[in-house]
């Protein structure tokens, strides 16, 4: 158990981002948690944390939320960062506006985040951060071509910082799912799954629970799959 820990998590109202909430929650930690809707408010008040909304695309929510965590419990130790999905689209007709999205969304909130969070974490001696990306960074997939793209760069950023703050004992690492139960299910996508059926957002919350323990303390800048095989590159 986490009793002392707060946790930050971010689109927090539904799907993959509340089932890690309820998962940090119950096993101790105190909550932060942001998103666009109220539902992560409401989330919060069951849970008896903070809620509040805003985007993870605007960077004075970020420091909003930063703030709000500090003044109500002090400290920081967990980041998880979520999102939503950037824009889709055949390759060459997404438009400029729709790939600065998918920076705003998928890259530039972490690097915000962690412009903030790191000098408390220091401070604090330690913490450890989660991105949530995708399975198809390192086989991209036509269908997701914004955010495999912008998930990659992350992949990038995600080993920079982790090599720069180690010796600082902080942590960040990637979790990457793979067709996870919070999106309709398609016959044509289970069917390139070799456990045959899609994840689900408790077996995504319970390894961001580990990611973020001392359980894996000596892991950082890595890019975990929780995909049911479908990735097909060793």
């Amino acid at each position: 158990m986490d009793n002392d820990k707060v946790a930050i998590v971010t689109a927090a109202g539904k799907g993959m981002g509340a089932a890690i909430a309820e998962e940090l929650s119950a096993n101790g930690y105190r909550l932060a948690l942001m998103s666009p809707s109220e539902q992560s408010v409401a989330l919060a008040d069951k849970l008896g944390g903070l809620g509040m909304s805003g985007s993870v695309t605007e960077s004075n929510d970020i420091k909003d939320l930063v703030s709000k965590t500090m003044d109500r419990y002090g400290r920081i130790d967990a980041v998880v960062n979520h999102t939503g999905h950037p824009p889709k689209g055949a390759l060459l007709e997404i438009p400029d506006e729709d790939w600065h999205t998918g920076l705003d969304l998928v890259m530039l909130n972490v690097v915000r985040m962690a412009r903030l969070v790191t000098p408390i974490m220091q401070k604090q001696g330690g913490g450890a951060i989660v991105n949530i990306s995708t399975f198809a960074v390192f086989e991209p997939d036509p269908v997701f071509p914004v955010s495999v793209a912008m998930r990659a760069a992350l992949a990038t950023y995600t080993k920079l910082y982790a090599d720069t703050y180690a010796s600082d004992n902080i942590r960040m690492n990637n979790l990457l799912p793979g067709f996870i139960n919070s999106l309709p299910e398609k016959e044509e996508w289970k069917a390139r799954i070799p456990m045959g059926r899609y994840g689900t957002v408790e077996e995504i919350a319970r390894t961001t629970r580990f990611l973020l323990s001392s359980d894996a303390g000596y892991i950082t800048g890595q890019n975990l799959r929780v995909d049911g095989g479908i990735t097909r590159s060793v």
